[in-house]
């Protein structure tokens, strides 16, 4: 099973970034959307991993979650990574306050110890619009038209969720396993 921890968006952030997908899509771009349903922060993506482990990540993130409280994250703007040049991710990112950083640790040091490949690079708060196809490259136009755009709606984080990833034809769906609280 392919699991990742996230953190859902409220309504009226998914709200402003599916206007902003509907807006994208009619580009002649070689990239594959995120459906709506599809739209979160991510935290740490675990990979393919053993069904037995799954209560083992539970127990992690509801250790990591601890005492923290809900956490702000302010809208910043679009961009893609890398940010120039060959571009393969488009993102909405977002500044979450200092907790939010401190949470992606905590989860990444819980699942080295439990002996998973630390990420690599840092972490940056923000939200997955699409993705390339595979071979394409985001033409050079495309990239200048969305880096800093801005974005207006801010959220609060309110809850980490552990997602079971299902991959399908019309994209991958994402089912909770289980749910922990910012309520600190």
């Amino acid at each position: 099973m392919r699991l990742f921890a996230a953190v859902p968006i409220t309504d009226a952030a998914a709200g402003e970034l599916q206007a902003v997908l509907a807006e994208l899509g009619r580009e002649a771009w070689p990239v594959r959307w995120v459906r709506p349903e599809g739209l979160h922060l991510t935290l740490k993506f675990f990979g393919e991993t053993d069904p037995d482990r799954a209560g083992s990540i539970a127990g992690m993130l509801e250790r990591a979650v601890g005492r923290t409280g809900p956490v702000a994250c302010a809208a910043e703007g679009l961009g893609t990574f890398p940010a120039h040049g060959s571009a393969r991710v488009l993102w909405a990112g977002y500044h979450g306050e200092p907790a939010l950083e401190l949470l992606a640790h905590r989860i990444e040091e819980g699942a080295v110890a439990l002996g998973f490949p630390v990420e690599g690079r840092p972490f940056r708060a923000h939200v997955t619009l699409g993705r390339t196809r595979e071979g394409s490259r985001l033409p050079v136009a495309a990239v200048a038209r969305l880096d800093g755009r801005p974005l207006l709606e801010s959220f609060t984080a309110g809850r980490v969720v552990l997602y079971q990833s299902t991959p399908g034809p019309g994209g991958s769906r994402y089912d909770p396993l289980a749910t922990f609280p910012l309520d600190g």
